[in-house]
């Protein structure tokens, strides 16, 4: 994309060719640390950049020096109206207006396009989110690993990855099996039997009442009575598909979809862990041996077994991990391994965002992936941390029917999608989080949703305005009557690819809502100088092209924030 600072990147190793083609430079050194950016502070100029404090080294010079050879070369190019050498050696550099001026068109040209990036190059992104257990509702716990994942591969596949979204269906552990008792258990419930309290470790939530009452229909009183063997298959089955229609339709909710749902139970009758256990194997990465016995035991309550563990720690684990258990069924870790391995046949990249409570079996997987794959398809998780949720500052009641816990629909349905969305992704993913009904819906500068939207919706209503004073957008506007106060609001557009190219290199979609908040705050005050200078409002009824000018600044501002919220699968406000 030939966005601003990408081009001013492009131009800056055009310098340092040229500095090697001289002598200058030795040829071969490493670029990729070097940075094209804002400098921390504004008055230094409007870009900055560490090349001469990143080669100087390898160079056989010292920074200043270098960045006394590399800032001429700058300050010669088209755009450029002085260069400064800062520090140890930092190089910034002042643009001329009319380079801004020239953004700002790029932004009204490329519209929803403006940041798009080849970042990923077409690499295949595979990001694996929510992966509830099929046993329930989607409830809060589950909402912020959800909105992260989606919101992270919108944030790939705008830089240029292919994504694939992927949900792995838990459908082959005891827990389902847990969850076709309880089914039972309501089954006989709706053929008119007094079931009581539901019995400890069973799950307890009314939801569960239609899937008895349609086994109920579809089978009458042939199961009741019966050996478990005689209907538990069938229960489990019937039981995880209703559960996942109601997971994916609590996840339409918030406006998720996934490309694909893999079954851990297909995984296993398709045999595939058996078929990684046996390529370990031929690399000497399984052997047959013996864990240590957990910290605590003693030698009379511990009975070491022989089990196939995996090499883990040749990949940085801290001990060898078992991947089946002593009567010869899967570990998780085994059928997780194995349901990896299927996604690294088709994908470049492995992203899974998985709860911090999780943290503790990062290293295993990541070590198995990197075994299986050879090192060619990496790893990355993301830990999500819990949301507290607060009503007025006191946490929230949970809710007998679901089974104590907050569903996920009610919220949605209480202050709607995109307030939760958001707000989801205004802390980084593995910091605690506060939801207070109260603050999320408040209308207030404190409140990001709200002051992000308010920007939007305060430019669609003054382009009503205009439209109903008979001045519009359409047609060239004359950007040289826009000043510095103007291009200070454009300086903050430009930022918008870069950070985009940031946020997607890091798997940081929270970049994102605090970008589109600094947007809005420099909007707002953009907005503001006009309450006490007349001259600086938007629409000026003697100044015809000033007017277009700025009501032109307006759009983009307005793109700008639609493209971020689009990222966030949250829709742009039109009014307030």
């Amino acid at each position: 994309m030939n966005t601003l600072f990408a081009r001013f990147a492009a131009h800056l190793d055009a310098v340092l060719d040229q500095l090697e083609a001289e002598g200058a430079l030795p040829t071969g050194l490493k670029r990729s640390a070097i940075t094209v950016e804002p400098p921390r502070d504004a008055s230094h100029g409007d870009m900055a950049t560490n090349a001469a404090m990143v080669l100087a080294k390898n160079a056989g010079t010292n920074p200043r020096a270098l960045a006394g050879l590399i800032g001429p070369k700058l300050e010669a190019l088209d755009g450029v109206v002085s260069v400064e050498i800062a520090g140890p050696g930092f190089i910034n550099w002042r643009l001329a207006d009319d380079v801004w001026r020239a953004e700002l068109a790029l932004v009204h040209d490329l519209a929803d396009h403006y940041g798009r990036s080849d970042l990923g190059a077409g690499k295949r992104a595979n990001v694996e989110y929510v992966s509830a257990n099929p046993t329930g509702p989607m409830h809060m716990g589950h909402c912020r690993g959800a909105v992260v994942g989606d919101a992270l591969a919108t944030l790939l596949g705008y830089a240029g990855f292919k994504v694939t979204r992927e949900y792995y269906v838990n459908d082959a552990g005891g827990q389902v099996d847990v969850l076709a008792r309880s089914v039972h258990l309501r089954y006989r419930e709706a053929l008119g039997e007094a079931v009581g309290d539901i019995p400890e470790g069973l799950y307890p939530g009314d939801y569960l009442v239609p899937v008895g009452q349609k086994l109920a229909a579809a089978h009458g009183t042939k199961f009741v009575g019966q050996p478990e063997s005689a209907w538990l298959i069938l229960f489990r089955q019937t039981a995880v598909a209703m559960m996942m229609d109601m997971i994916r339709a609590d996840l339409a909710l918030l406006g998720i979809h996934h490309d694909v749902f893999t079954s851990e139970a297909t995984v296993q009758q398709e045999e595939k862990p058996e078929a990684a256990e046996a390529w370990l194997r031929a690399h000497d990465l399984v052997y047959d041996g013996v864990l240590e016995a957990p910290k605590g035991e003693t030698s009379d309550d511990w009975e070491p077994v022989e089990l196939p563990l995996f090499r883990s720690t040749k990949f940085g684990d801290d001990q060898d991990r078992p991947i089946k258990k002593s009567n010869g069924a899967w570990t998780y870790f085994g059928a997780d391994m194995a349901y990896h391995y299927q996604k690294a046949q088709t994908a470049d990249l492995l992203i899974d965002i998985w709860g911090a409570d999780h943290a503790g079996t990062v290293a295993r997987i990541k070590a198995a992936v990197a075994a299986l794959t050879e090192g060619r398809v990496p790893l990355e998780v993301k830990l999500v941390q819990m949301v507290r949720l607060l009503r007025d500052g006191e946490p929230v009641k949970m809710s007998k029917r679901a089974g104590n816990f907050v569903t996920l629909a009610d919220v949605v349905r209480e202050v709607g999608k995109d307030v939760v969305r958001f707000t989801m992704l205004t802390r980084k993913s593995d910091a605690q989080m506060d939801f207070d009904f109260a603050k999320v819906v408040e209308a207030s500068k404190d409140n990001p949703v709200f002051y992000v939207q308010y920007a939007h919706a305060r430019i669609a209503s003054l382009k009503r305005k205009a439209a109903a004073e008979g001045m519009t957008v359409e047609g060239a506007a004359d950007f040289g009557k826009l000043d510095a106060e103007d291009l200070q609001l454009v300086r903050m557009l430009a930022q918008f690819p870069r950070m985009i190219e940031a946020a997607a290199a890091s798997q940081e979609p929270h970049r994102v809502a605090f970008y589109l908040y600094d947007l809005a705050s420099a909007f707002h005050a953009h907005w503001n100088l006009g309450n006490d200078r007349p001259d600086r409002r938007y629409l000026l009824a003697g100044d015809v092209e000033t007017t277009k000018a700025r009501l032109a600044l307006a759009d983009a501002t307005a793109q700008i924030i639609r493209n971020g919220l689009a990222i966030m699968g949250v829709e742009a406000a039109q009014e307030m």
